[in-house]
């Protein structure tokens, strides 16, 4: 298996009383395979994943696993703070049909680096799931290092890493590692064109949520090498890009989503986007939908 190209980080819909909203939910899978989207994390951070309980954690991922019915890659993400629950939940993604698992470095705990290439070759020795690895330092607390990326790559459970520092250097040296049977992907929607311009396989996004065939159409030039497209393209999602930072992720997107009818609320300790970011989520939408729109013009001439 080889992840690459446009993988959404799919947001989890809620109802206004903080219940799953298993429509909203089939409404977002469908139009991200109508608008070309290559891949899909399920409960990932930006689908609030510490915020789920098991029987809905089943029901998202069963629920994706139906419905994208073997046409693109679903990965489920995996990681906890202990390597030995990071296995049984690995397990349990792969008793529910994911094709591979997002596992981020174990959140707070801080381990070393040693702690981190025995953690993660612990889960992909017990062989339940392709493993991709995931270093989001900001939310974890650590930092997986190239060289220990390095004491990875050969183990042939280990498909690819997600990358979420946005450091050109860093994006370098992790690309030395990428070969046919592991992939590099930005972790990071900002600098993602500038990854993929420099051999990066794709991105994991959580921008695609609500701009799937904009994000897709940014894959392709990106990776043809279209520098001046791909740049240019690139320029026309910064607004994006940035109102997805105004507040802690997934609020911003899920701000986007609900004016878009698909959920209404998070849950705590999250909390509703600030009101002096409404007339901007109100803008940015109708600007969303016009670029989706000139995507699907774009592949329809």
């Amino acid at each position: 298996m080889r992840i690459s190209g446009s993988v959404t980080a799919l947001a989890t819909p809620f109802t206004a009383a903080g219940e799953l909203d298993l429509d909203a939910w089939r409404r977002l899978l469908r139009w991200q395979l109508d608008s070309g989207t290559q891949a899909l994390v399920v409960a990932g951070s930006t689908g609030e994943a510490a915020a789920l309980y098991d029987v809905e954690y089943d029901a998202l991922l069963r629920s994706a696993v139906e419905f994208v019915a073997g046409s693109i890659p679903v990965l489920a993400g995996t990681g906890l703070s202990n390597t030995a629950k990071t296995i049984e939940q690995t397990r349990r993604a792969a008793a529910l049909g994911a094709d591979a698992a997002l596992v981020v470095t174990p959140p707070y705990v801080r381990p070393t680096q040693a702690g981190l290439l025995a953690h993660y070759r612990a889960v992909a020795d017990d062989g339940a799931l392709p493993v991709v690895l995931y270093n989001v330092p900001g939310r974890t607390g650590c930092d997986l290092l190239p060289d220990t990326v390095a004491g990875l790559v050969a183990h042939e459970r280990i498909i690819g890493i997600k990358e979420a520092i946005d450091d050109p250097a860093r994006m370098t040296a992790l690309l030395a590692f990428r070969d046919a049977g592991f992939t590099v992907l930005s972790g990071d929607d900002p600098t993602a064109a500038r990854a993929m311009l420099a051999g990066a396989d794709g991105v994991i996004s959580v921008a695609s949520n609500v701009l799937p065939a904009s994000m897709r159409r940014l894959c392709e030039l990106a990776r043809a090498g279209k520098v001046e497209d791909a740049n240019a393209w690139d320029a026309g999602l910064r607004d994006a890009y940035d109102f997805m930072g105004v507040e802690p992720n997934p609020i911003p997107v899920k701000a986007i989503l609900s004016r878009l009818d698909i959920g209404r609320g998070l849950r705590l300790p999250l909390t509703p986007l600030s009101p002096v970011h409404a007339e901007r989520a109100a803008r940015l939408t109708d600007r969303l939908q016009q670029l989706e729109q000139s995507c699907r013009d774009i592949v329809a001439a």
